[in-house]
């Protein structure tokens, strides 16, 4: 397991880069607004559990793949480009409003966020050289197991991250709160919601390897 100091650099560097505002957050605070408090935090359940998946790929020599093999980033990325799109049209089809009280539905769009948050963590290629070049610098042989490491700091960043996103949920919700009152554009939210998922697509078909 890394030393304390070092838990303390890497929880200093993470506090920064969660703070930063990003695709996560923006994904994040669209679910709380058009959703609620529930969905921003089931969201951030997906990413963060992306986060350890990455971590151990990245133990695992997983991640290295795409550097060497450009082909396979590549997949990836229009794979998560796909998928991105596909939830911004099934969010403007929905038929139902986002402030709608229906209680079988919120259960079946609950699981559906979780792993909506998790897909769109794993199929973003950039999240895995993230990970890759930087938890590696916080590990040491002499520290024993590598994977328990990753595993170890995936937890301090998920960790700072649920603070940070979980104000950004509450403020989220609180919005929501206001736009409730909106009756007359009732379906808003889920334009932004839908609005954030293609804007997520197009930023990741730009972005480039390096």
């Amino acid at each position: 397991m890394p030393d304390f100091s070092t838990l303390m650099i890497f929880a200093a560097a993470a506090l920064v880069l969660t703070a930063t505002p990003g695709p996560d957050m923006l994904l994040i605070a669209s679910r709380s607004v058009s959703q609620g408090r529930a969905a921003g935090f089931l969201t951030y359940a997906g990413i963060a559990l992306g986060t350890y998946c990455h971590a151990l790929a990245a133990a695992f020599g997983l991640s290295q793949l795409f550097v060497t093999v450009p082909a396979i980033y590549e997949a990836v990325r229009w794979a998560g480009c796909c998928y991105l799109l596909y939830l911004a049209y099934k969010t403007i089809l929905s038929e139902v409003t986002a402030f709608a009280p229906a209680s079988t539905l919120r259960r079946l769009s609950g699981r559906r966020i979780f792993f909506a948050g998790l897909a769109t963590n794993l199929l973003n290629p950039k999240m895995a050289l993230f990970v890759m070049a930087l938890f590696p610098q916080f590990v040491t042989a002499q520290s024993g197991s590598i994977t328990m490491q990753m595993l170890v700091l995936a937890t301090v960043l998920n960790g700072i991250g649920l603070v940070v996103n979980g104000a950004v949920i509450i403020l989220g919700s609180q919005i929501r709160t206001r736009l409730a009152s909106l009756s007359r554009f009732p379906k808003m939210p889920q334009y932004m919601l839908a609005t954030v998922f293609a804007g997520l697509a197009c930023r990741l078909a730009l972005q480039a390897r390096n």
